[in-house]
């Protein structure tokens, strides 16, 4: 059998955070990176990073799988394509300590990180991040490209538009909306729909967007 090698864009700290995770899986035989502060980041961690983003499609034959480790949501979603455009095979990265329940639909590109949980009947989307100590409850449906930030709690049938953005801490009761590219500060705490674009703060939360 082939080895398994994964290649991921971007080597800073969040990139390290999802090799470690993919690592920890036990799938990948070898992870690298790519990053355009190539040749002078030669390391991200224990490993190499082996070229730059203008490297991508001439990587393509050796690696075959790649997951973009970038934390602004659109571009994460615009360099994905790349890569599929690319023909890579893009990956899904599961810390084995996450609890996923069954019935999750879990997107391609997406990073589930340690200690995370997603109850049964829930949905993410394309390039998501669930970081640390998240938790989605039943039937939440979580839109491409959203970043859901580490201590983040959202309560049953939840749903989060394309690439928003839940702060750390923050906290989402049952069934509210959130729109796209809305932002909710750290620690938030959401008790009515938002709508696409507006950043809100506090407890309750209240938009600062007008």
């Amino acid at each position: 059998m082939s080895e398994k090698r994964l290649l991921i864009i971007g080597a800073g700290g969040h990139g390290r955070v999802v090799a470690d995770a993919a690592d920890a899986s036990g799938k990948w035989d070898k992870i690298a990176f790519i990053d355009d502060k190539y040749p002078d980041l030669s390391n991200s961690g224990p490993w190499p990073v082996v070229g730059s983003l203008s490297d991508l499609e001439s990587r393509q034959e050796y690696w075959g799988f790649v997951v973009v480790a970038i934390g602004n949501n659109r571009l994460r979603l615009k360099l994905q394509q790349e890569a599929s455009d690319a023909r890579f095979s893009i990956a899904t990265i599961i810390h084995p300590s996450a609890q996923i329940a069954g019935q999750v639909k879990i997107g391609e590109g997406s990073v589930v990180f340690a200690n995370t949980v997603v109850k049964i009947g829930s949905t993410l989307g394309r390039s998501v991040i669930i970081n640390t100590a998240a938790t989605i409850d039943h039937d939440g449906v979580i839109g491409d490209g959203v970043h859901i930030l580490p201590g983040a709690h959202l309560a049953g049938n939840v749903r989060v538009g394309k690439c928003a953005w839940v702060g750390i801490g923050a906290a989402v009761i049952n069934g509210i909306n959130i729109g796209s590219s809305a932002t909710v500060g750290a620690g938030a705490s959401v008790t009515k729909d938002f709508a696409a674009g507006q950043t809100v703060v506090g407890v309750p939360a209240k938009s600062i967007s007008d």
